[in-house]
């Protein structure tokens, strides 16, 4: 594909305006960015408006807005998971949310293992939820990266070789250059221009593109019968129902474990910011579902077989479609403005996602290991520096390995986020747990995820457990929290019964988490 210049051209001014934003941000709701509680979580002064747009940004990523409609254009109804685990997200919000917000804002706490090393005493289950928060987050970011790469091919850049690099490392320098320098507020005050422009293309392409193939009921018609609807499970299995089940139960767990949405949460200001937000942030599902319906646009409108789009859908597959659709059915400047909110729809999430990543190695393991009496802007420089190598070696994850080992590295860390349940949502409400318990469960859970992976050769998330003669394939991560927690258990259970010694004092109190 030749260079579109006129989508190219909206693209560049909409990305220098963001750009700017970025680093204007510094300035914005002043505060000493020398405090990690200042840069990793803009001061904890976010309200409804701000928190809406900051954890939908977190929420409405470029990997689910370009990844959605490709599994649903590829895997049919399958793949509209997305809009069923969003139903999942906000009920998840609402009940812990506010629980974790109050304890944190008044033991001060600045990330998930920072309460659970206070809710438990024991440093070392501490660091192994940091641990997998890191681990799980830098091939998220990369997910991101992959989304700005279809955009730029989608504008006619080249993207193989060294020159097709260079677009994507100039995309990480600014990412990296504004995120160090004004912490949170950076993706928070990006994430307002993000999500309007995605409004606006997203709503004008459910309304345009169905009139232009005939509407809806145009759009199913020209679909096979077998991708509208899932395939009834057959005599002895519950087939695709367990699997779309647990994936989007799994897929919401995960979601609200994951450092970012933590960081998020926490830089509301106060309780009632979250409560709100979890009634508002279903608005986001109209969207998504929106999104999950243009694969089903893009398969009947047959883009893949158009000359001018073959070898786009030969490299990336489908997760071209989405921008083949806007080039097909809208102007130049339209597409481009539609490729800009997908492009900064990858650089919000992966910013946060990067200072979350880095709030959790100054706290939970660079002041916890190596400098216990560091000071505050120490412990933020860490931080900054932190954030700086999480995203390089996202960078290095696209530059060197293939798309498809970056895809099976995301679902591992997915699978392994899950793991923290225990010590995080549920430490909410109970310390029954053992400590050195809860910490075996998360090993186990860990290893089980890892070995059901392999046993179907990291091909797809899901398992098939028989028992009885009756299989029941399920999402790897519910299957692996389910050993988590019977390992967990079993352990607390055995403590309790010797007697062991009394665990480390719990140094929060009841009225920290309700008020």
């Amino acid at each position: 594909m030749s260079l579109n210049w006129g989508a190219f051209g909206v693209f560049l001014i909409l990305f220098a305006l963001v750009t700017a934003l970025g680093f204007a941000a510094a300035r914005w709701r002043r505060g000493d960015l020398d405090l990690l509680h200042e840069w990793g979580l803009g001061g904890r002064r976010f309200g409804t408006f701000m928190s809406w747009f900051l954890m939908g940004g977190d929420f409405f990523t470029a990997s689910a807005m370009i990844a959605l409609p490709a599994l649903v254009y590829g895997a049919g109804a399958t793949g509209a998971f997305g809009t069923t685990y969003s139903v999942f997200i906000f009920p998840l919000i609402f009940i812990f949310a506010p629980r974790l917000w109050s304890v944190c804002r008044n033991r001060g706490y600045l990330t998930a293992a920072d309460f659970v090393r206070g809710r438990h005493g024991n440093r070392a289950l501490a660091t192994a939820v940091a641990v997998t928060g890191i681990v799980a987050t830098m091939p998220y970011i990369a997910l991101q990266l992959v989304g700005i790469q279809v955009v730029l091919a989608a504008m006619g850049l080249e993207t193989t070789g060294i020159a097709g690099d260079l677009p994507l490392i100039v995309a990480f320098i600014i990412l990296a250059g504004f995120t160090y320098k004004s912490g949170l507020r950076a993706p928070a005050s990006i994430a307002v221009v993000k999500d309007l422009l995605l409004y606006i293309t997203g709503i004008a392409a459910i309304v345009a593109i169905p009139i232009a193939l005939g509407g809806i009921s145009g759009i199913f018609k020209a679909i096979p019968a077998d991708k509208l609807v899932l395939a009834p499970p057959g005599p002895g299995t519950l087939g695709s129902y367990s699997t779309y089940v647990t994936l989007g139960i799994g897929s919401a767990l995960g979601w609200g474990l994951y450092p970012h949405s933590v960081t998020g949460l926490l830089s509301a200001n106060s309780r009632s910011a979250i409560q709100r937000n979890a009634v508002l942030l279903p608005l986001y599902t109209l969207v998504i579902s929106g999104m999950a319906l243009m694969g089903y646009m893009a398969a009947s409108a047959g883009l893949a077989q158009m000359p001018q789009f073959a070898p786009m859908f030969k490299q990336f597959g489908s997760t071209f479609a989405v921008p083949a659709l806007f080039l097909h059915f809208f102007p130049a400047w339209f597409a481009g403005l539609a490729f800009a909110g997908l492009a900064i729809g990858a650089l919000v999430p992966s910013g946060i996602m990067s200072i979350a990543a880095a709030n959790l190695f100054s706290r939970n393991i660079y002041r916890e290991f190596f400098r216990p009496d560091c000071t505050p802007r120490e412990e933020t420089q860490a931080a900054k520096w932190m954030s700086l190598l999480v995203k390089f070696g996202a960078l290095l994850i696209i530059l060197v390995l293939p798309n498809q080992y970056m895809v099976n590295f995301q679902l591992i860390g997915s699978i392994a986020i899950v793991q923290t349940l225990p010590s995080v949502f549920i430490s909410l409400y109970t310390r029954w747990f053992n400590a050195w318990a809860l910490l075996a469960g998360w090993i186990a859970g860990i290893a089980a995820g890892l070995a059901m992976l392999v046993s179907v050769g990291f091909k797809a998330p899901f398992y098939s457990l028989v028992m009885g003669g009756f299989t029941i394939p399920a999402y790897i991560a519910i299957y692996a929290l389910g050993v988590n927690l019977v390992v967990a258990a079993a352990i607390t259970l055995a403590v309790k019964l010797m007697r062991s010694p009394a665990a480390a004092d719990d140094e929060t109190a009841v009225l920290d988490y309700v008020s």
